[in-house]
């Protein structure tokens, strides 16, 4: 199977739901429910996956995949991420201030100041908020909040984003003598 060329990250198995083959998913859609609308689902190794089925359940979904038909084949998923291609969603239901987070990976970083802090290279979400990784070279990787203050504007077609460096954690934020902070500390 031909490895996808601009994936974009549906969903996350996770574990087996019951004795027929079904698992439990973490779907990344909009409508969680719609996770098979968007064509066949890939894992990064190359399997496919057609979705026949999908329910609701609490947190996540339960789907039902084509040859996945007991519980032993279902525990063996856990953890695995499925993907389509970029071009598999569709562009003409988002609204002008709509995107997906795919479509930021690539983009210049450039701060209010004119200067470049590197390019958007993932989106993450570790449970507090959205961040953006940036890569430069000759500089290591940052994450900078996904928020109003810290990314002002977003230029899909101008191929940037605009930060705020100082919100976004990059710079220090020196007071009126020009020295970073002082914060006092215990000692002994």
């Amino acid at each position: 199977m031909a490895k996808l060329e601009n994936p974009v990250l549906m969903a996350t198995i996770g574990a087996a739901q019951g004795l027929r083959g079904e698992v439990r998913v973490k779907s990344y859609t909009a409508d969680p429910t719609a996770l098979g609308d968007y064509g066949n689902l890939r894992s990064e190794d190359g399997r496919v996956f057609e979705v026949l089925e999908v329910r609701e359940a609490k947190n996540v979904v339960i789907v039902r995949f084509r040859g996945i038909n007991d519980r032993n084949a279902a525990e063996a998923l856990a953890g695995l991420d499925l993907f389509v291609e970029r071009e598999n969603l569709p562009d003409e239901e988002l609204d002008d201030d709509e995107f997906y987070y795919a479509d930021l990976e690539g983009l210049e970083a450039v701060g209010n100041d004119g200067k470049s802090y590197g390019t958007v290279s993932g989106v993450y979400d570790f449970g507090a908020g959205d961040l953006l990784e940036l890569k430069g070279p000759g500089r290591r990787p940052a994450l900078i909040p996904f928020s109003e203050a810290a990314v002002l504007e977003i230029d899909l077609e101008g191929g940037k984003i605009l930060i705020d460096p100082q919100a976004a954690g990059l710079i220090d934020d020196p007071d009126e003598d020009g020295k970073a902070p002082q914060f006092p500390h215990k000692g002994k």
